[in-house]
């Protein structure tokens, strides 16, 4: 039964911020898993990684968290699909960012003016048939017999040939030709040292088809030796002193290891069977498998890096390790036959091998480049070696990279296409090509006209504003000589306050009360309404303005909003408690899961209210029914859904903090002449929500979706940005 992928992330409070760079390693290690050396990322973690269907990464171009939260209700399939959400810190460069510095990924122009999948920027399909690869095996995947060396191919490679004049005295492993596509792989390596005699075996590794060592043991030669190789074979005389194996006894337990049908893998292991004195009729010979035109051979090492992701015969080490080689011999056979000859030519070894070369070629011409010369400045510097970017090595890899996006929408060249594509004619093509693809980054844009830093900064002040009238109460009348601090005390009880001010124009004094959180707001207006405070019978209300008038119903969709399951708000807490006390008072509580304490970003001292996540809605509610009334230490506690996740508690705390504030008048006057862009606006914001529905349905089961609003960065400032991921489960949402 296959297993399914799900993800983990630990974003209740100050840590959902996250950065480029934290974004780049789950991205990696969702694209490329353990096999190619990519590690698990430091603030999540994905369960099942190689059971992934792919990774799709939607980027909203020019949009930030900004643009959520002033449509939240339009983006209604983003808020309900998605489980994990965090703020994601403004890169003055969000493509180089994203995909590496390394990214060198300029797909071409198709007729509809969109990118094509990568194999198409590295090799043109009527390219392949030229590939010498596809000439010898052609394009279909096969079998292991159809790899194997023929006989006359062993001949015309120098191979130890049963009945050869050259072989007399040779010993055969006595295993037949009766291969199946089925028979066991073993991969074999050896290495020499120069005798009197020639070449002989100084260390023989044989491993399993599954990379388990079975024989590793170094050899005696019997003539004397003239040079012990040290620098590729990392054996010296001392080494050798103790050893009491000859090759003999290496050749008999050869002989009982291998089963009748085993088929041998090695790198020109011709050299390997010509050391051993050994025959073996069923061979794959990597540096042929993997084949060059006028009958060059690639290295192991290269291979290796290239096709498999793994650096092997490292310089730091003495020698080469032969059980090392003979893992990676059987590993480059394993890939060639699961992938089949058409894509590993699609893998451009040549081009690839190239590249490495003019690398290497600009790293000697900088390391020779004379120190203190009169002519030296005029030598151009050569170009800084950019990182390696897991984009290339997808390709490496034999997976094909998706983009697709508009022109100009993308300052990296990363997206070509006409300036007429529409977001409509982006997905109509994604949803062709993303199920074909391993990796896919779509990008969408809401068009030029809305990208105008203006708006930004309109956008910007209309949300700040409508978040201060939704952390904002009004409660009253009051008597004329009533006590502050007990309403400040009463309405404390409900979370931090960030200011009280009494109201004076009123016939009868009011307080209007200004507080941090949105839970503790909504609190108040739930349980203080029609009570008693300072000795009048008040009413709490929300300031009424024509932006608030869709408050209660924003209100029920936060609640309902798929990251705030299982999560609850508790006011009322003494400031003295530490979070070990809460975790304490806290435990007997089923299934919690999290306990997040909020703190003053400034002073860092933590309010009097805290969130709580359960691993199960019923047990949140259960645990809101136990805590209505519940005292601890003397305070009675509130609790209440939550409302407002980590990342958007940072959020509007910066908010309030910010500089800049404005009389809500002025203001308001000001934006009028933006209503009629914004109504538009909202259909697009809608229409966008929409296409990103029909992607992710069309999706596969275990596809890791992240939804990207990359931020801004402007002369006008800065805008945080937002991600949203999760993978896809049976029921089309986003799996914890």
């Amino acid at each position: 039964q296959e297993k399914s992928c799900h993800l983990s992330a630990a974003l209740l409070g100050e840590d959902s911020e996250i950065s480029q760079e934290q974004l780049y390693e789950l991205l990696k290690y969702a694209a490329l898993g353990k096999c190619h050396n990519a590690a698990q990322p430091s603030w999540c973690c994905i369960y099942h990684q190689s059971h992934l269907a792919g990774v799709v990464v939607v980027v909203l171009h020019e949009m930030s968290q900004l643009h959520f939260y002033r449509f939240y209700l339009q983006f209604k399939h983003l808020r309900k699909v998605f489980r994990h959400r965090f703020t994601l810190a403004p890169s003055p460069n969000f493509p180089v960012s994203l995909y590496g510095e390394g990214a060198n990924l300029t797909p071409q122009n198709t007729p509809q003016g969109l990118t094509s999948t990568s194999s198409e920027c590295i090799t043109k399909s009527s390219d392949l048939q030229c590939d010498p690869i596809i000439r010898r095996y052609g394009g279909k995947k096969q079998g292991l017999t159809s790899y194997t060396l023929t006989l006359k191919e062993q001949k015309e490679n120098d191979y130890p040939i049963e009945g050869s004049p050259r072989c007399q005295g040779y010993i055969s492993t006595e295993c037949d030709q009766q291969r199946t596509d089925s028979s066991p792989l073993f991969g074999l390596d050896c290495e020499m040292c120069l005798t009197a005699k020639g070449n002989e075996v100084t260390r023989v590794s044989l491993v399993d088809a599954q990379g388990q060592c079975l024989l590793n043991e170094l050899v005696k030669p019997e003539s004397t030796v003239l040079n012990y190789r040290t620098r590729f074979s990392g054996i010296t005389k001392k080494m050798l002193l103790p050893v009491k194996t000859r090759l003999s006894d290496i050749q008999t337990r050869l002989k009982k290891m291998l089963p009748h049908d085993a088929v041998l893998v090695g790198h020109s292991l011709n050299s390997d069977l010509q050391a051993l004195e050994m025959i073996h009729p069923s061979v794959i010979d990597t540096s042929l498998l993997f084949a060059r035109n006028e009958g060059r051979r690639f290295k192991l090492k290269f291979l290796a890096k290239a096709v498999l992701g793994k650096e092997i015969q490292c310089e730091q080490k003495l020698g080469h390790d032969p059980t090392e080689d003979a893992r990676a011999a059987l590993e480059l056979a394993q890939f060639f036959i699961e992938q089949g000859p058409t894509k590993v030519a699609e893998l451009n070894l040549e081009m690839l091998l190239t590249a490495e070369k003019l690398a290497e070629v600009s790293q000697n011409k900088a390391a020779l480049q004379p120190q203190g010369c009169g002519f030296q400045e005029q030598l151009s510097e050569p170009p800084p070696l950019s990182k390696p970017c897991f984009l290339d090595c997808l390709q490496v890899t034999g997976q094909k990279p998706l983009l697709l996006g508009r022109q100009g929408s993308d300052s990296s060249g990363l997206c070509q296409s006409n300036l007429s594509t529409s977001n409509k004619q982006i997905l109509q093509r994604a949803l062709e090509v993303v199920p074909l693809s391993k990796f896919s980054i779509i990008q969408f844009s809401l068009g030029p006209e809305y990208l105008a830093s203006q708006l930004h900064a309109g956008l910007y002040e209309k949300v700040r504003s409508k978040l201060t009238d939704m952390l904002t109460i009004y409660a009253g009348p009051f008597e004329e000589n009533f006590c502050i601090k007990s309403v400040k005390k009463e309405f404390g009880r409900c979370g931090p306050i960030q200011s009280l001010i009494v109201v004076t124009e009123t016939f009868q004094p009011y307080v209007c009360i200004q507080y941090e959180v949105l839970e503790a707001a909504q609190l108040a207006v739930e349980s203080l309404n029609g009570t008693e405070v300072a000795g009048s019978c008040i009413k709490v209300q929300r300031p009424v303005t024509a932006a608030m008038l869709d408050c209660n119903v924003l209100i029920k969709e936060l609640e309902l909003d798929v990251e705030n399951e299982g999560v609850i708000y508790v006011a009322g807490l003494k400031k003295s408690l530490t979070e070990t006390d809460l975790q304490e008072e806290f435990s007997q509580l089923k299934d919690l899961e999290t306990l997040f304490l909020p703190k003053d970003l400034q002073s860092g001292k933590h309010r009097n209210c805290c969130f709580l996540k359960f691993q199960k809605t019923q047990s949140a509610v259960d645990a809101l029914k136990a805590l209505n009334g519940w005292t601890m230490k003397g305070s009675e506690l509130r609790s209440r859904k939550a409302l407002a996740p980590g990342h958007l508690w940072r959020w509007i705390w910066q908010m309030h903090h910010s500089n800049g504030k404005q009389g809500k008048h002025i203001f308001y006057e000001k934006m009028e002449q933006l209503s009629d862009s914004e109504q538009d606006l909202r259909k697009k914001v809608k229409k966008l929500d929409h296409h990103i529905k029909k992607l992710y349905r069309s999706l596969q089961n275990n596809t890791l979706c992240v939804v990207l609003f990359p931020g801004v960065n402007s002369t006008h400032g800065s805008q945080s940005g937002l991600g949203l991921m999760g993978i896809k489960d049976d029921e089309g949402r986003s799996a914890c």
